[in-house]
């Protein structure tokens, strides 16, 4: 009887580890896709300001912690171009976080999962 006892009690342990797991995985993806919104917000807010500006005026862009000089016309492009990555990698994420949803979801019903919050 103990001995059983003991099986189901480390079962027990294991499935709250396992989604443990799954929540702090879920999190930090969250956290991760946030990031990138906020990144993906600021690039959008410096396009639309330097967009109606003339493509020769003087502006200054951060290149790996150095402030380097340009022109509106060489950085706009470059601008449109990291916020065109940011949204891939955004769209990405977001299946990634689904797909590891979804997992979750799947493995809570396959071992009976019920979660209570304290």
């Amino acid at each position: 009887m103990a001995s059983q006892q003991q099986v189901s009690v480390r079962k027990q342990q294991e499935l709250q580890l396992q989604y443990s797991n799954y929540k702090n995985a879920l999190q930090s993806m969250a956290q991760k896709i946030g990031d990138i919104e906020q990144e993906t917000e600021e690039h959008k807010l410096v396009i639309e300001t330097l967009e109606p500006l003339s493509a020769d005026r003087k502006c200054f862009r951060l290149v790996n912690g150095v402030l380097v000089e340009r022109t509106v016309g060489d950085v706009v492009p470059s601008l449109k171009t990291n916020a065109d990555g940011l949204k891939q990698v955004l769209d990405e994420m977001v299946k990634q976080y689904k797909a590891k949803q979804t997992e979750m979801d799947n493995w809570k019903k396959k071992n009976n999962v019920q979660v209570v919050q304290q």
